[in-house]
């Protein structure tokens, strides 16, 4: 069906969506104690998609109650895994059958391109079905011990897990942070942001009807400064994961240093680095590679490709390849199946994006190609994939992480300079490393300050490998088993067998 589907289809059935708009708290959906709601705005038109409920101290304090009345019940942190695993199971399926109106909504949302969001909806019902298979399959240990001993170390789900989530990937972020708090029998709080909640709480009628007992999964929309705040400060949330910004997930430890020393994972900023060496195999492919790793998503991607460092000896031919790449990547309607990129998801960050394109240029950065703002629907927010080359570590545009569609070009002459200026950023989430040589692969990927690094790829990996960063990208993982061991506690049992 989704092949078939054209742009006019894509219209149609936006015009057909109704939207759930209160929060989902103690298995029913109701009004934020305030009475509040918050406006969410299509980014492609500027047009209000819906008033959605404004959770604030109030409700969240109501689904914490809820949700630690569900984990001392047992209800399903100690439900029986195979029963565990067919609910989650159930709820993928439910995804999948829905796909195709969640990943509309996350473009309405959003304004990211609706194959995008599909793509993502592929990861997220992939993440679900990954995390419920893992759930019979976790086993304890038992320590070695005298005759006269038992030593059990046991795995035991954490409790009242908070999960914040950003707008940039707002179905697969939520996915990647309920999918192994649920499998590892937490009650989970779940507050989606406050630009995209819409597929969140169609989510949220999904596990109703997957059957997710009462108080499992909640959904509190509503800002950072209110929800958030409170979630952090909670002192009956025992684990806080959160995908952001920088500054807010430090806001965030010192809230949980404040209340209760609940966990903090976070999984923050990016300014990532991808270096090309002059023995690629293919530099055209390169290029492409290069460009989307940069432009998908308009940018707005926490691993994106934004530090492009070239060996100088190709670095002039490389360019251009990739200048005529990103003149095939213009910004589109989102709802258009052709669409590379999308609208940025708000006016505030449309501005700071070409705020940022201004300080390059006067900071003496050479602009390439685009830089300015475009209308392919009217009223939305979309600028042109843009390029700067002569780029300093010392430029703003450099060093900080603009979230959007803007590519900075650095030239290097050896491999002792190129992993210098990898390194030279405050980040640390990803890096990428273009060559034919096993050795420098080999010797570069192991000195890359970063929590992955994608080698003759960009952003690639699967749910068998975790995701996270290292400095002030963060300092949790998501995917993977490993993602299991941070929303559960490790328990220790001995017992004497003699008196």
């Amino acid at each position: 069906m989704t092949a078939s589907m054209t742009h006019a289809d894509w219209q149609r059935l936006a015009g057909e969506l109704t939207h759930e708009t209160r929060a989902f708290i103690g298995q029913r959906f109701v009004e934020a104690a305030s009475g509040e709601r918050f406006a969410v705005v299509n980014p492609a038109t500027g047009e209000t998609l819906a008033e959605v409920a404004s959770c604030d101290a109030a409700d969240v304090e109501l689904a914490v109650r809820h949700a630690r009345e569900a984990y001392n019940r047992g209800d399903w942190s100690r439900l029986a895994p195979g029963k565990r695993k067919q609910a989650m199971l159930r709820l993928a399926e439910l995804m999948e059958t829905h796909k195709h109106e969640l990943a509309l909504l996350d473009t309405l949302d959003m304004g990211k391109p609706i194959m995008s969001s599909l793509g993502d909806m592929a990861g997220a019902i992939g993440c679900i079905r990954y995390n419920a298979e893992t759930i019979d399959k976790v086993y304890g240990e038992v320590a070695p011990t005298g005759e006269d001993s038992l030593g059990l170390v046991l795995r035991e789900p954490l409790g009242v897990v908070g999960s914040i989530v950003p707008w940039n990937f707002p179905m697969m972020m939520t996915a990647w942070k309920i999918g192994p708090a649920l499998a590892a029998g937490n009650s989970v709080i779940l507050k989606p942001s406050e630009k995209s909640p819409l597929s969140a709480l169609r989510l949220a009628q999904l596990a109703l009807e997957a059957g997710l007992p009462d108080g499992v999964f909640q959904v509190v929309p509503g800002f950072g400064h209110t929800a958030g705040k409170a979630l952090a400060l909670s002192m009956d949330v025992d684990c806080l994961s959160f995908t952001g910004s920088t500054g807010v997930g430090k806001q965030l430890m010192q809230y949980a240093g404040q209340s209760n020393l609940k966990r903090v994972y976070l999984e923050c900023g990016g300014k990532s680095p991808n270096l090309v060496f002059a023995d690629c195999k293919d530099l055209d492919a390169v290029a492409r590679n290069a460009a989307e790793a940069i432009f998908h998503n308009q940018g707005e991607v926490c691993i994106a490709g934004s530090r492009l460092l070239v060996e100088n000896s190709v670095r002039d031919e490389f360019v251009e390849r990739v200048l005529a790449h990103a003149e095939t990547m213009q910004p589109g309607d989102p709802l258009d199946p052709a669409s590379f990129m999308g609208a940025i998801v708000d006016e505030v960050q449309h501005k700071r994006i070409l705020d940022y394109i201004c300080q390059g240029v006067e900071e003496g950065a050479r602009l390439r190609t685009g830089g300015q703002a475009v209308n392919p629907v009217a009223g939305g927010y979309y600028v042109a994939p843009t390029v700067f080359d002569g780029v300093t570590p010392q430029m703003a545009i450099g060093r900080e992480e603009i979230f959007g569609p803007v590519l900075s070009v650095f030239g290097f002459d050896s491999e002792e300079e190129a992993v210098a200026l990898a390194n030279d950023s405050e980040y640390g989430l990803a890096a990428g490393l273009w060559s034919q040589d096993i050795d420098r692969i080999m010797r570069v990927s192991r000195r890359l300050h970063s929590g992955q690094v994608f080698v003759n790829n960009w952003a690639g990996g699967d749910m068998t490998v975790p995701f996270g960063g290292v400095k002030q990208s963060g300092n949790g993982r998501d995917k993977s088993h490993h993602s299991l061991e941070e929303y559960s506690e490790l328990k220790t049992v001995w017992m004497s067998l003699s008196p």
